[in-house]
């Protein structure tokens, strides 16, 4: 469908670069599958025509904490106990004692063989930074180039989320309405319904029955990059029906007039990987699951969710087992999907995705078709762009009245979400959200809205370059700028909450598999980062960013701030780019040891 109404616009990325952004749950989790199918490799293409092939992997980096009160005492390793001097000057620490171009033999406070790791053949042409504080005393243990720009990938995340955080309180909520216009005669509704997008991440679709939000380690927002990802159980159409419900039980079974969504809370804006939409029904994706059947036969796929006019037919065709799975997701146009490839015998189902151009027009009839579920007919075609010239000025939407209310889960559970699987258009959402609240509709804006945020906080903001809120190619942090945050977030009443959203070290998110078996899992809180990209110059392929920055329960009982930045490591396959994730967990589990 050719978007043709202002409400369709359709949005233009602001800028291309020929970098891929990986975010951290695509390189973290990219074994998943590889590691528990007995396939020799998968490999899935984008509708773009990008393909990835994986046959095992690794996992990411991480790190963790919360403020505590006992006070910092000599590390526990005496390799690390030169790190921090009983005066607590950063300054002092850390300048390699050799080694132009490499880590150097010895960094102070830091344990030899975490120097072994970062002085690895990828890592000698490009740099690593590392701040380590105490965060009951305040003494640095480590700072290694800890004042130098760097990229840091998706940690950028936790500056984004962490502004929305302190504007709006981890117990914060948006409310979709549903307005009407025109008069309710009989049980007939003699005028619209308007669908008001507000910035709700999920509608309703991840909430689990104990109110929390629902997430899996390798998310379907990166399932067309990397095999290996899972569907939650809940429906992405549950926020939707629950709207239906509330207008049939306000007297309405006939619309006589049109379906409206009202996405104007902000101008158009988009990252690479989509728009960023106040309205968002399951993040903006159609989900395939695609199982093999006898060999040569079709593969089965299951659409969901089952939206009009959208189709999909499954042209990929079950190959022996063991033989690689590769499939490619293609649109000829709106609303028809083609899945081609083949798939393994004794492959799992596996999972790929469509993202829509329009989220509003797939709002509006997935929307009508809750309607209809419950009973509300609609005079308008179901089937047809969002009539968005059909609105009245925004404020005289807001004046109308609401005959269906949706309340979003709570933002620390929004931030769970995004955190734990590194949700691009989620962190962008939030300085849009901050970009409203400051009163402009251009998300932009929420960038300033939250260096203030930050300067308020005691955050130096001159220790960031931030261009998004997700942590794509062109931002740049030090990594005192990154401990300086989490300290900050650390001595807050809510700081037990704020170390939940974050993935933990072998345990969840983008860090479940990294160090899943070592002596750090389940003490290490951090948000991971990663930048990858491919040399085609030389066949290899490079990682500008693999970051970790959050929180470390030590051994000995100290409770750390922390970030380690390794960036432009340069790998001959994807074996060592997976290497590279356990690499980072490796230098900060030696941390958690040594403390």
């Amino acid at each position: 469908m050719s978007p043709s109404t202002p409400s369709a616009t359709p949005v233009r990325p602001r800028r291309r670069r020929a970098t891929l952004a990986w975010t951290a749950t695509v390189l973290a989790l990219a074994c998943v599958t590889a590691c528990t199918s007995t396939s020799a490799a998968q490999s899935t293409t984008s509708a773009s025509g990008t393909s990835t092939s994986v046959t095992s992997g690794a996992a990411a980096g991480a790190s963790g904490t919360t403020a505590a009160t006992t006070a910092a005492t000599t590390p526990t390793s005496a390799s690390a106990s030169t790190g921090a001097s009983s005066t607590g000057a950063a300054s002092t620490a850390g300048t390699p004692t050799s080694g132009a171009g490499t880590t150097g033999s010895s960094i102070p406070g830091l344990d030899p063989a975490a120097l072994a790791v970062m002085n690895k053949a990828p890592y000698t042409a490009g740099q690593w930074a590392i701040s380590v504080r105490d965060l009951d005393s305040g003494r640095p243990f480590v700072s290694y180039n800890a004042d130098k720009l760097f990229q840091p990938g998706s940690v950028v995340k936790t500056y984004s989320v962490g502004a929305a955080w302190q504007q709006f309180g981890p117990d914060h909520t948006v409310v979709t309405p549903v307005k009407r216009t025109g008069r309710i005669v009989g049980n007939t509704l003699q005028g619209d319904l308007v669908l008001v997008g507000a910035g709700d991440l999920t509608m309703g679709g991840r909430t689990k029955p104990d109110g929390t939000v629902d997430f899996t380690d390798l998310d379907h927002n990166d399932a067309n990059a990397i095999p290996g990802a899972t569907l939650t159980p809940e429906d992405p159409l549950t926020g939707l029906d629950q709207l239906a419900a509330q207008v049939r039980s306000a007297g309405i079974r006939h619309v006589s007039g049109d379906v409206v969504v009202d996405d104007r809370l902000w101008e158009p804006h988009a990252l690479e990987n989509g728009p960023v939409t106040p309205i968002v029904i399951n993040n903006n994706l159609i989900d395939f699951t695609t199982t093999p059947g006898r060999v040569g036969a079709v593969a089965t796929v299951a659409m969901r969710p089952k939206v009009a006019p959208w189709t999909v037919t499954s042209q990929v065709k079950t190959v022996p087992a063991g033989q690689p799975t590769g499939i490619t997701v293609t649109a000829p146009r709106e609303g028809t999907v083609v899945l081609t490839g083949t798939i393994a015998a004794d492959s799992a189902p596996v999972v790929n995705t469509y993202a829509f151009k329009d989220p509003a027009t797939f709002a509006r009839t997935a929307f009508i078709e809750a309607l209809q579920r419950k009973g509300v007919s609609v005079a308008a075609k179901a089937v047809a762009d969002n009539p968005g010239g059909r609105l009245p000025a925004k404020a005289a939407v807001a004046a109308l009245p609401a005959v269906a209310k949706l309340t979003s889960l709570s933002l620390d559970q929004e931030a769970t979400y995004t955190l734990k699987i590194s949700y691009n258009l989620g962190a962008e959402t939030f300085i849009c959200l901050l970009a409203v609240q400051a009163g402009s509709t251009k998300c932009e804006a929420g960038l300033a809205r939250a260096a203030e945020i930050w300067r308020r906080a005691g955050l130096d903001p001159t220790g960031a370059v931030l261009i998004d809120g997700s942590g794509l190619p062109g931002n740049l942090i030090t990594a005192d700028n990154q401990v300086q945050l989490e300290t900050i977030m650390a001595k807050r009443p809510d700081a037990a909450r704020w170390k939940a959203t974050l993935p933990v070290l072998g345990v969840d998110g983008s860090l479940a598999l990294v160090q899943s078996k070592g002596p750090a899992k389940g003490k290490v809180f951090a948000k991971t980062g990663t930048l990858g990209a491919g040399d085609l110059f030389n066949d290899r392929l490079l990682l500008p960013a693999k970051a970790l920055g959050g929180y470390i329960d030590t051994k000995a009982g100290r409770h750390l701030a922390f970030a380690v930045i390794s960036t432009n490591s340069v790998y001959t396959d994807i074996q060592g780019v997976f290497a590279a994730n356990d690499d980072v967990g490796k230098v900060v589990e030696i941390i958690q040891q040594s403390y």
